[in-house]
């Protein structure tokens, strides 16, 4: 890892990588690199947590080695598994050897039949490597004792071959949505960052760094559309990914300025909720009145 990176050529390298960051977001970034730590980041779906990790990996220029969680996630996923096909080829090609039982099983216990699986990999190279380990709270609670090993002493323990030590200490990231909560001990061993939905004036910076041929008007009011959507009482809250999606898919169209008639037969793209879809249906000319284009509705 770049020992020499300050928080000012963080925030600089973030913005290279058209990443619209705060200073909280930099000082997190920067921490996590001094004290080589785990960066926990928690908010809702849709803002920019996992693009964090993606970043990091470009501004240490290193391998993103990508974990996503899931309930049932168990340590054949997520830490390494045994090629049992291949070592069952072995064991039939050295039927007749002279190879006693003790070195066969030290033959197909070895790394050519060992597969690994994402929280190895981060730890089996000499070049620092960027984990991302996405919606820990989908897991169960189980695979957090897994986890902790590694966060703990930088090693991962495989029962048959004993403990494999980190050859370098990887960058790591730990994203969460808040489904359940996430255990103290995992805490404690991370540094924790919150990102919100953005106010009208950073999500417009992030359309204009991602869309930078986007009309100016049309930005500003899908900006505004979106700031007032969230005070909806919706199930599911669109964030800046459906920002994000709308704002190209309108662009594409050459779409100049919101309305009804669009705003309409584009709702699937930033609503994903049949329920939402309709309650915003109900409000829309409520909402273009808070966007300010009242007359454009048709």
């Amino acid at each position: 890892m770049n020992e020499t990176l300050s928080k000012a050529s963080i925030a600089t390298l973030l913005a290279e990588q058209a990443y619209v960051s705060d200073d909280a977001i930099v000082m997190s970034v920067y921490l996590s690199f001094l004290l080589k730590k785990p960066l926990l980041i928690e908010g809702p779906a849709g803002v920019g947590k996992t693009e964090i990790a993606k970043v990091i990996a470009q501004i240490l220029e290193t391998k993103l080695i990508r974990l996503q969680c899931y309930e049932g996630l168990d340590a054949s996923q997520a830490l390494y598994e045994w090629n049992y096909q291949k070592q069952l080829l072995y064991l039939k090609m050295q039927e007749g050897s002279d190879l006693s039982l003790q070195e066969k099983e030290q033959q197909i216990f070895s790394d050519d039949f060992l597969m690994q699986r994402p929280l190895l990999q981060s730890i089996s190279s000499e070049q620092v490597q960027v984990l991302l380990v996405d919606e820990l709270d989908r897991a169960d609670e189980e695979f957090e004792s897994f986890f902790l090993e590694l966060l703990s002493d930088w090693q991962l323990t495989i029962p048959e071959v004993g403990t494999r030590k980190a050859k370098s200490i990887p960058a790591v990231v730990v994203t969460s949505n808040r489904t359940r909560e996430l255990s103290e001990a995992l805490r404690r061993r991370c540094l924790y960052l919150w990102i919100d939905y953005p106010n009208f004036e950073k999500e417009l910076q992030i359309v204009k760094a991602k869309l930078p041929n986007i009309n100016e008007d049309l930005a500003e009011q899908i900006c505004v559309f979106m700031k007032e959507l969230r005070k909806m009482k919706l199930e599911k809250l669109p964030g800046v990914a459906e920002t994000l999606d709308w704002a190209t898919a309108l662009s594409a169209m050459h779409i100049e300025h919101l309305d009804k008639d669009i705003v309409e037969s584009t709702l699937g793209v930033i609503i994903k909720d049949w329920q939402d879809q309709r309650e915003t249906q109900l409000s829309l000319n409520e909402l273009f009145e808070k966007v300010g284009v009242k007359s454009k509705i048709g």
